[in-house]
């Protein structure tokens, strides 16, 4: 395991090819590390190939800081990426690949003429008033290891902590600095933590784990908290956020609050600020019917992945497999269509984009009863977002890939001075090149650099945006469900979370049965006033069990075991007071019911074959994991269209066969859904044994 974390890198973020060369001066690149690193190394990656420093090209200096000198003509015009890397093992030979600690950051190689016509004419002005906004969002996040014994820890948490020492700690507020020192009066950035990652890094400081690094890890980030723009708002936003990073268009409403709530409490005691009105749900997982939790819990805007504002639009053009993503279901796609349609160049980008879209809007949701809730949705854009992850500089090059929009909101007359177009670049901000010392530092040097000579654009945060420019409370859209592109492409149906759902037994629906069964148990001793003495720590353990993570590795033990885990240790905790509630008849609560998925996803449409697409079967079956403690006595879908309601009953197929041994999991609901229905809106209702009732959100798809 790694005795060490790169703390550093530092090297410039633009060079100047010489003369008649044509190819770049000598620089250095240097590498400080907070330990001894066994064989360090510095690779210049040259498209396929790599240029190696090693050996006695490093040079050794004072606090652990290693060097190489890059010699001139090595690298032409263009973009390169800088790998600075040690072993964690001393003996070579039985290294493997996760032993290699490395930090990843960007460099920009530019002809000298080039750059004089940059010094002497700025790049290009402003086109009838266009401008384009543009922010960024950086995720922070840990889960607990162990979802039933936070206190577990091993030297693979060691590791995995003490490499992010820096993204947990200075990064941003060297990035804030510089926006700061550059001029630029509403620069900043939003950024998530979950409690889940601040609790473990406070505990890191307080025992002194990760040989230290974690002394004082706040500080900077509270001294910076403390910066505003122009405009008076945070530079530093931190989000609202759900404390242990749940997947929330999956759990409950009031888990849901309560998730935000904790979250507000120790962002206040960590930072000293209060969280953001601004919502980053886990995983940029956004479903309609998060909205009146949001509400309710005073999140005024959410941020979502902009594919699934574009999918909702009329006449979409699928970009087919490549895309990842089943064709939307023609329930969802309401929006009228748009025409500016841009295939972007210089990224990956598996289907088009519509820059005209990329503004904040009212999202809309409506209830069973007809009643319309609306919130501010704010898009992060899938692509860029995604290139942005990898380096900055170093992989997304801002002013090709941003000019490409700004030209097509020009040719489209699409701008609209009152609300111009922004949107977010969003990313982890802890993995990949995006999380490391080049992305802050070197890459959002050359950013100020190129936004200080470009008007076209500027960098804005959430907050100044939306006081500068408020959407339309009188236009509202509709989006589709569904993620960013890191989680199965951000499938509709949530598919990272529901591994293996068409096979015979899922690890993921398993956990969702067992943790329904543990939400009811809960919710109905908190809505009985019941007082056990382990309601609170088994509460905490509900919430702990709802964290996303527990879900993306399906298919390890360790992972699949652990939603059950944590709820047979809440289960025991509550049995007693559970049973005398049961016994005196107390029970106030409905049957909790899981939100329902379907196969095929999209009946009559499209669905997935080896290696492509395939007609999908009409005959679609509904699901849902319902449960209650005093046992269902009666479960229907409501279907509505074309102004007619039928009532369609749930078929018990009892307990899901779990495989993890859980003291109780709900029980799978199944029907047949009708053909040829078309656009259908649903919901489902249940009744206890007591009499006591539920009702799901109101759900949509087309039956064709």
């Amino acid at each position: 395991m790694a005795v060490f974390s790169i703390l550093s890198v530092k090297h410039p973020a633009i060079v100047v090819t010489e003369g008649a060369s044509g190819t770049n001066a000598a620089f250095e690149v240097s590498m400080m590390a907070t330990g001894p690193v066994p064989f360090p190394q510095i690779i210049v990656r040259d498209g396929g190939r790599e240029h190696l420093f090693t050996g006695d090209q490093i040079k050794r200096g004072g606090d652990f800081v290693y060097s190489a000198s890059v010699p001139a003509g090595l690298l032409g015009p263009g973009h390169y990426t800088i790998q600075a890397e040690g072993c964690a093992k001393a003996d070579l030979s039985a290294a493997g690949a996760e032993d290699w600690v490395k930090s990843l950051s960007g460099i920009e190689v530019v002809a000298e003429s080039s750059t004089v016509e940059i010094k002497s004419s700025p790049l290009p002005a402003q086109k009838n008033g266009v401008k384009i906004y543009f922010g960024i969002h950086k995720h922070m996040h840990q889960p607990y290891y162990r979802a039933a014994d936070t206190q577990f820890w091993d030297d693979e948490k060691t590791s995995i902590f003490d490499q992010r020492a820096g993204p947990y700690s200075s990064f941003i507020p060297a990035a804030i600095k510089q926006y700061m020192e550059g001029g630029l009066p509403s620069a900043g950035l939003s950024t998530s933590w979950s409690g889940s990652l601040i609790e473990q890094l406070n505990r890191c400081e307080r025992e002194g784990l990760c040989y230290g690094h974690y002394k004082n890890w706040k500080n900077e980030l509270r001294e910076l908290a403390a910066a505003k723009t122009s405009l008076g708002n945070p530079r530093i936003d931190f989000t609202a956020f759900g404390f242990f990073h749940p997947l929330m268009a999956l759990i409950p409403a009031r888990n849901i609050q309560r998730q935000l709530a904790d979250h507000r409490a120790i962002i206040r005691e960590t930072f000293g600020v209060e969280a953001s009105p601004v919502l980053f749900p886990p995983e940029t997982a956004f479903h309609t019917r998060m909205i009146p939790a949001l509400k309710g819990a005073g999140v005024e805007a959410v941020i979502y992945d902009s594919i699934h504002r574009s999918r909702a639009c009329k006449n979409y053009p699928y970009g087919g497999p490549p895309e990842g993503m089943l064709p939307p279901n023609a329930a969802e796609q309401e929006n009228p269509e748009v025409r500016d349609w841009l295939q972007l160049q210089g990224v990956w980008s598996a289907s088009k984009i519509s820059p005209s879209l990329l503004r904040p809007e009212y999202i809309r949701y409506e209830d069973p009863d007809g009643n319309i809730q609306t919130i501010i949705g704010v898009p992060a854009e899938r692509y860029l977002g995604n290139e942005d992850a990898r380096g900055g500089f170093g992989a997304l090059q801002y002013p090709t890939v941003f000019s490409q929009l700004y030209e097509n909101i020009v040719q489209n007359k699409s701008f609209d001075p009152k609300h111009p177009p922004f949107f977010l670049l969003h990313s982890d901000g802890d993995n990949y090149g995006g999380g490391s010392d080049g992305y802050y530092r070197s890459n959002t040097g050359g950013m100020v650099k190129w936004l200080q000579q470009d008007p076209r654009f500027e960098l804005m945060t959430i907050r100044d945006y939306l006081q500068q420019f408020p959407p339309d409370p009188k236009h509202s859209v509709h989006v589709e469900p569904g993620s960013w592109s890191g989680a199965d492409n951000g499938d509709p149906q949530f598919a990272k979370w529901f591994s293996r759902y068409r096979d015979p037994y899922s690890p993921d629906l398993n956990s969702w049965a067992v943790l329904t069964a543990l939400q009811n148990a809960i919710h109905t001793l908190e809505d009985a006033n019941a007082k056990a003495p382990g309601l609170d720590a088994a509460r905490r353990l509900m919430l702990t069990a709802e964290t996303s993570c527990y879900w993306y590795w399906t298919g390890q033990d360790i992972w699949d075991a652990q939603v059950t885990e944590a709820a047979n240790k809440a289960l025991q905790l509550i049995r007693g007071e559970l049973a005398s509630v049961l016994q005196a008849g107390r029970t106030k609560t409905g049957p909790t019911i899981f939100p329902p998925w379907t196969l095929p996803e999209n009946p009559g449409g499209k669905t997935w074959v080896s290696g492509g697409l395939r007609d999908a079967d009409r005959n679609g079956l509904l699901h849902t994991f319902i449960h209650d403690v005093s046992g269902i006595k009666s479960a229907r879908v409501m279907l509505r269209t074309e102004g007619k309601e039928q009532a369609i009953s749930l078929t018990d197929c009892g307990v899901y066969p779990s495989r993890t041994n859980p003291v109780a999991a709900a029980h799978l609901f199944t029907c047949a859904l009708p053909v040829g229905l078309g656009d259908v809106r649903y919901f489902i209702e249940a009744e206890d044994a007591n009499g006591n009732r539920s009702r799901s959100a109101l759900e949509r798809i087309f039956l064709a």
